[in-house]
Formats: C-alpha cells, structure tokens, sequence
C-alpha cells in the first residue's frame, strides 16, 4: 500500500520483560499516536513464543481503541472502517537481543571499526578479539567457545594487505566450534568484511563449520571506513538465523509488513532520521535498569554505544563500584555517609523493580543515574573518534607521542538532547530528568532538552523505513516532550564573581534581567512552544556559546521546565568542605523547583 494511503498503523516493540503496542492513526491534523498496550513478553518458559505476548498487547489496544484488530491469532489487513490496520511492523530485543562477538585484525583499528559496525547495526558487543589483543591463543579459543553468541563479525586487513593476521582469527573461529545461543542445531552465522585477498583462504577454513557470509571490508584502506554493507548484512542475518529461531518469531515475522529491526537499531535509525531531516547535531540517550545505551548523529556521522552493567536497578552497585561513592555524594545535599549510601544501594540491587519511597530515596536513585549517564558518555566519546592508524604528517611532538584520535562530538555544537528510560521519562518532576541531563552531560552554549514521553522512539524507527513523515510527524507531537533550553557558561571559573548579565523576554511580555555569578543555576518559567528572546553578555573571557567575551542573541524555546541558565561551569565546580557542597548542590536544586522541600535524611 503507497505511504499515502496508510490511514491506521499498528507497531510493537518485543522487549526483554515487556512487549509495547501503539496505534497510530491518520488526523486531520496529521498522524498521532492515539492508544497503547502492554503485556508480558512471552518469549521464554513456559510460553516459548513471542507471538502470544504481542497478541496481549495488542488485544490491549483494541480494548482501549474500540477498533477490531485481531481475528483470533491473524491481524486484519488493510482497514476498513473500524476493523483492521493498514500496516503492522515490530522491533524486537527479546531474549537479551542481538548478542554479537567481534573480531579484527588490529584492536584499535579494524576491530574498533567492526565494533562501531556492529553497535549501529543495534547489536550487544559481548568481546572484541584481536591478534595483538593480550591473550594468548588457547585463551582466545575458549573465550569464543564460551560465550555462544548470536552472531561473529570478522575483519581485518585492509584490501590487498596482510592476509596472515585475518586467517589466524579464522582459524581460532574455526578451533573453537562455536554454538549458536538460539538454534543449537545449525550453525553459527559468520559475516566477513575484511581483506578481499583474504576471501578465499576464510572460506577455505571457516566455510565447513559456519554459515559464513561474505561482504565488503568495513576498512578497504587506511583512511576509509565503510560500515554500511556490513550492517546490512548483520540486520539481514538477524532475521534470516537469529530471529527464524526464536521461539515464535517465525510466525512474527510472516505477521509484519516490514522487517523485524533490533530494538536499538530501530531506536539510532529515528535519531538519524531527525538529524538530518532538521539538519542538527544530537545526542540520545536510553538509560535503563542494567544498560545504558547512547546514540549521537554530529555532521551527519552515527554512532552508537553500550554500557553493559551500567543501569539504576540490576547494575546499580556496578554504577556506585565504577563512579566511586564520593561522586555519587556530590549530588546529594544530604548528610549522608558512605555507609548509609551502600545499605541503600544494595537494598535497591536486591529489589530492583522497587520504586524511591522517600525523597532521599529519590535523591540517592538520580544521583546514581547522573554517574551512569556520565560514565556511558565518556565510553561513547571513546568510540566516536576519527580513524585509527590513518596516515599523516606528524610535527616534532607528534612524532615522539602518538595520540588517540579526538572524539568528533563537540558539545558546544550539540543541538538537541534526548533522554529516555524511566529514570528520565518518569521521574515525579520534569525538571528532575532536566537537570540529570544538564549535570551528566554538561552540555555548552545553547542545548535544547527533552524526554522521549513512553519510549516510543524504537516504534517510530521500524516505521520510518515504511512511512518516514509519518513516524516523523509522531516523533514530534507524541514521541517528544520538550523540557526547554539549557544556557551553559564556561570559561575562568571564579567561584562568587560575576560572569554575566542577561535578559530574557517571552512572547507574553513578561521580562527579566539581572546578573549572575559563577556557581549560580537560574530558571526562567517558559512553557511548550513558548518563544524566548534571550540576550546575555558575558564577562570577559565568558563563553556562553557565541565565543569568548562576544554576546549572546538568540530566539529560544521553552517546554515543561523552562529554560535554564547554568554559571556552575565545565566541568561543573564543587567545594572542597562538604557542608558547602552540600549547600551549593541544595541552592541549584531549589533554582531548578526539584522536590517539593528540603527533605531530612530521614526522608
């Protein structure tokens, strides 16, 4: 059916514990998300097929729409009156998703390369083997017997290069034996895009034990990276062996319109879609209770990374073991000890599904959540450099250390950031999720903020493949709930000295100016589509993101919260004596309206 004639549009996303299902439906005003439904996934024990929990959901949504859906286990197509929907898609990360191991030549060259190739195809990197990676050979063998992933992508050597190093990975692929994690009866999915030259000796020697697929070098020189066919061929894979033997994604699969996508790809694919339609720089971010994963699109360039054992229920001692309890306490303006700090925190990790009960509670959950999305923010800006090992002239000092390339993510380039997971989506006040993106990713110049409103975003990207303006249209009316703008101040931190003066104006007249000093958080009362006129004239040396000492002159736009001038600096400063952290970390909280008094340690 043409895109044009899509009027009803069922999606669902098959999660690890929960399988989600939107209506969409064509308005006079355009397309709006209208219904949604949720149930159980069913993919494993006793059920073993996915296809029951999206009925559930389903039979959900018609319960709430009115609209017929389902005739017994078939879903009516196209519409017709108030039965039936034009066009049904799914994403899926059932079963833990796509778990993938990783092999290249070099570490810090092809294998990072296979490694960005298989993130943005939206898989789990469970390890990266490389020749010159530290272990010894017996050890790599076992460490690929073990791990039983879904899927190997193997790389290395550019084309018409070295074939030695890529044959010996083969070859311990080979010795390892390999089982699928789902399917034990067939053989193990093996994608190669490295050296060309290489081809026929990795046919020769993984070609019996694998279901090997052959693609174009994800690294045919030095200086190109050529991701494309390799996720390609992932995604394809995905459907053709991890998915075919899933429990009851067979039948899946012959439901939808459109093929089944990863759960993240769907989500880095609406992330795509919206940068360039709007032609911005932006970062996403989906934190959830073990994983945090994050998506950015700077000049066009996508990239994705997850931080395993980084999340605010199952992964939380990791997140307190990682970030160290003082910087967790950093962001509490309680009197509380490293020892209280770690009783709570465990009771959270032998209960992960329990919500905060008193503020405090609350407090400890977001503090542990800033530090999660800080450190998977600085593991993204690893990953999202420039090419390893590409040629150059080198001057005197370069020629005696060699740096790692620089991350492309500019911050003071970063036009819209995105938060979703429920720590962000659901926290009691919007301006809480604000200022958690505002304190982990410490965003510079003029950064507009938002949550996505019920994780929507993977529904959306399935369908963009199918009906692009549509899952656009959605995204921004019903997928997008703007918190406002964030002003970030940055330059020679003077702790109580004046930095700036500012003057904001919204389309309603209401006007204020004054000046601010380093340390101070203020926050102007803007709402959604609300229109701002903001002057602010830095001190000298200041840069509030038009250069240092220059004034800044911008139409901003408001949201739930506001928009937020931040003078605390980048990095963010705080005071050596704790009482005065604390107090300082108290006065921003009370600027930003995030909990409704002071809370006591008791709660």
């Amino acid at each position: 059916m043409p895109p044009g004639q899509l009027n009803i549009i069922l999606a669902t996303d098959c999660g690890s514990t929960t399988t989600k299902a939107i209506l969409i439906e064509r308005r006079p005003e355009g397309y709006r998300q209208t219904c949604r439904g949720e149930a159980p996934t069913t993919v494993e024990a006793p059920f073993e097929d996915v296809t029951r929990g999206v009925l559930n959901a389903i039979e959900e949504v018609e319960e709430l729409s009115g609209r017929t859906i389902l005739d017994g286990a078939r879903i009516i197509s196209p519409a017709a009156g108030s039965r039936g929907v034009d066009v049904y898609v799914s994403t899926s990360s059932a079963g833990g998703g796509l778990q993938m191991l990783v092999a290249g030549a070099v570490k810090t060259m092809t294998a990072e390369s296979a490694q960005r190739a298989a993130l943005g195809a939206g898989a789990i990197v469970m390890d990266v083997i490389a020749t010159n990676d530290g272990r010894l050979p017996h050890e790599k063998i076992a460490r690929i017997r073990e791990l039983s992933p879904d899927m190997i992508l193997l790389s290395g050597g550019t084309d018409g290069g070295t074939v030695s190093h890529v044959v010996e990975l083969a070859e311990y692929i080979a010795a390892a034996r390999p089982r699928p994690r789902l399917g034990h009866g067939f053989r193990l999915p093996v994608i190669f895009a490295g050296n060309r030259d290489a081809r026929p000796h990795v046919q020769e020697t993984l070609g019996p034990h694998t279901a090997l697929d052959v693609t174009e070098n994800i690294r045919p020189t030095l200086e190109e990276e050529n991701l494309a066919p390799a996720r390609a061929a992932i995604q394809e894979l995905f459907l053709e062996h991890v998915m075919a033997h899933a429990p009851g994604y067979d039948k899946l699969m012959q439901w939808t319109d459109a093929p089944i996508m990863p759960t993240p790809a769907a989500v880095g694919r609406i992330m795509q879609t919206i940068a360039q339609r709007r032609r911005i720089n932006l970062i996403g971010v989906d934190i959830g209770g073990a994983t945090t994963d994050l998506f950015s699109v700077f000049d066009g360039r996508f990239t994705r990374t997850v931080s395993a054992n980084l999340g605010v229920s199952y992964s939380i001692s990791n997140v307190l073991a990682e970030a160290t309890p003082p910087s967790v306490l950093r962001w509490i303006p309680l009197p509380l000890d490293e020892g209280e700090l770690k009783d709570r925190v465990k009771n959270k990790m032998i209960r992960p599904t329990t919500i905060p009960q008193t503020i405090a509670d609350l407090m400890m959950e977001q503090a542990l959540a800033r530090c999660a999305l800080s450190l998977g923010f600085q593991q993204h800006r690893e990953l999202a450099t420039g090419l390893r090992g590409v040629q150059r002239r080198h001057d005197i000092a370069e020629a005696f250390e060699q740096a790692a390339p620089e991350s492309f993510i500019d911050m003071a380039r970063l036009d819209l950031l995105v938060g979703s997971g429920g720590v962000l989506s659901h926290a009691p006040r919007r301006a809480q999720a604000m200022m958690m993106l505002m304190d982990a990713f410490e965003p510079v110049g003029l950064t507009e903020l938002a949550v996505d409103s019920i994780f929507m975003m993977p529904h959306l990207g399935v369908l963009s493949s199918v009906h692009e303006e549509a899952a656009v249209q959605v995204f921004d009316r019903d997928c997008l709930v703007p918190l406002g703008t964030c002003v970030a101040v940055s330059g020679p931190y003077r702790a109580g000295r004046q930095c700036l003066s500012y003057r904001v104006k919204a389309s309603a007249g209401d006007l204020r100016e004054g000046e601010m000093a380093w340390g101070e958080v203020l926050l102007f009362p803007a709402q959604v589509g609300e229109a701002c006129q903001l002057e602010v004239q830095p001190a000298r040396g200041v840069d509030v993101g038009a250069g240092p000492g220059r004034p800044l002159v911008r139409d901003c736009r408001g949201g739930q919260v506001g928009v937020a001038l931040d003078a605390r600096g980048r990095p963010i400063r705080f005071a050596a004596d704790p009482e005065e952290r604390r107090t300082a970390v108290a006065r921003w909280f009370r600027a930003m309206n995030l909990y409704p008094e002071t809370p006591s340690s008791e709660g």
